[in-house]
């Protein structure tokens, strides 16, 4: 009898710690004043490319086996990006755009905003 106790104890903090949420800690505000390395990923806002001190939707230097082709500074290339600059600080117009494209923070709100009384939208 002690033995399914243990073992029914024992799975249910099991499961009660599997269903738990978990907390994931957002990366700190994007700025102008934040060095950032070539490639560094945040959610929503993109990969960093160091060399040109913004946020981009996909690796530095990303190649394409089917355009043979090389990604970088937002457009594809037919070499591929040579630099020595592997950190760098973004441009204030990238720090405050990709801040405001973030997907890995939590956002309030005030619930539906989208309700128009003059019948259409509810």
């Amino acid at each position: 009898m002690k033995v399914r106790l243990v073992l029914l104890g024992g799975l249910s903090v099991g499961a009660i710690t599997a269903c738990a949420p978990t907390q994931t800690v957002a990366e700190p505000r994007i700025s102008p004043e934040s060095a950032y390395g070539n490639d560094h990923f945040i959610a929503g806002a993109g990969y960093y490319h160091a060399p040109f001190r913004g946020f981009y939707p996909r690796p530095y230097n990303q190649y394409d086996p089917v355009t043979r082709k090389y990604y970088y500074d937002g457009a594809w290339h037919d070499a591929p990006h040579e630099s020595v600059i592997n950190m760098s600080t973004p441009t204030d117009s990238a720090a405050t755009l990709a801040q405001a494209m973030r997907t890995d923070i939590p956002r309030g709100g005030f619930g539906n905003t989208s309700t128009y009384r003059g019948g259409g939208y509810s």
